[in-house]
């Protein structure tokens, strides 16, 4: 149990240092809103694409096929519970699209970049296998999860914001139709709107960076390690600057302990792990691995979902709400999970 005092300590408790800074900085009006949307602009649009970047070209297409069983169960869980998170979001809590998108980017998506390495190395040591998972997982998550969010937040802007169009153009004709009688407004050209929320998705650096970089990976293509440097000064910030700008966000908003907060945290911590850890027995995944994968999938929420958040405003109280409470609960839920996995490994005689 020493190494988990020491993750505490050393990778948990500076997120919530930094974030009662940011907090403090919200609070004191030392940051006003065009600040933090410059420096959520500065996280979004350059630092967490480096810092994706890097991640994923870490790993070699040999890492991707070399466990075909922990690749696909990963894939299924990660992006399952994302989605599964959409739409409870949507359905369940009656948020829009949008709301729910960036709920699925907080509560369906672990910090595997910031955290990764930070816990795992410590309790199961530094070799293959731990980066195997968390270049797995990242890849998952960064590659796939990070633009189906975007895509969905993008999507549900333009239909709020064609709902608004209409309604305006509604109260025209109303207004109109008292007086003497107007010819009708001109028609717009009708659009796809899944194909304008692509493709603003794809305009997005923290969109196509990492599809470029997993594209790399899948050819062969290697990032030259004299490069690196380029990009990992900026890379660094990534983390710091997304937890610090939580913290301003959630100076913005009333701290939100609800019931949907709660099941956020419940969803993140232990009922995305349950499933991973179900269907990796399943799958025939044991021992280490399992461990590895289940503690990975329980890692508190990607830092990505809160700057989206609040650089679009969207779900920013329960957002912001469900990032500081998971990260304090992990350091109860991490404990439990490296306990309970091989217990339960044993008990169904795998």
């Amino acid at each position: 149990m020493g190494d988990i005092g020491n993750i505490i300590i050393a990778d948990i408790l500076p997120i919530f240092a930094i974030m009662i800074l940011g907090y403090l900085g919200g609070k004191l009006h030392k940051f006003d809103n065009d600040q933090m949307q410059g420096l959520n602009k500065v996280v979004l649009d350059i630092a967490l694409p480096a810092a994706l970047f890097l991640s994923i070209t870490k790993a070699t297409r040999e890492m991707l096929f070399s466990d075909l069983p922990l690749t696909l169960v990963s894939l299924v869980v990660v992006i399952g519970m994302f989605m599964l998170s959409f739409f409870l979001c949507w359905k369940m809590f009656k948020h829009n699209i949008a709301e729910a998108g960036v709920c699925a980017l907080i509560a369906g998506s672990p910090t595997i970049g910031f955290l990764g390495f930070a816990v795992l190395d410590p309790v199961f040591g530094t070799g293959t296998q731990t980066g195997l998972v968390v270049a797995i997982v990242a890849i998952i998550v960064n590659a796939i999860t990070i633009p189906i969010g975007f895509y969905l937040v993008n999507k549900g802007l333009n239909a709020e914001a064609a709902g608004k169009t209409k309604l305006a153009a509604t109260g025209t004709a109303a207004v109109a139709g008292k007086g003497t009688s107007a010819a009708p407004a001109p028609a717009k050209k009708a659009h796809n709107s899944n194909l304008d929320a692509v493709i603003k998705s794809l305009k997005q650096p923290v969109v196509w960076v990492p599809i470029l970089a997993v594209v790399m990976v899948l050819v062969g293509i290697k990032f030259p390690a004299e490069l690196d440097p380029c990009f990992s000064l900026i890379a660094k910030a990534n983390s710091g600057l997304a937890v610090f700008a939580a913290g301003i966000a959630l100076s913005t908003v009333k701290f939100s302990l609800g019931k949907e907060t709660i099941w956020n945290v419940f969803y993140r911590n232990l009922l995305t792990p349950a499933i991973g850890l179900a269907l990796g027995l399943v799958c025939g995944i044991h021992g280490v691995m399992l461990q590895m994968l289940v503690l990975a999938i329980a890692l508190p929420p990607a830092f990505s979902g809160i700057i989206i958040s609040s650089r679009y405003n969207i779900y920013v109280r329960e957002g912001a709400s469900t990032v500081a409470v998971s990260t304090l609960a992990f350091a109860a839920t991490m404990p439990l999970w490296i306990v309970v996995t091989p217990m339960i490994e044993h008990l169904f005689g795998a």
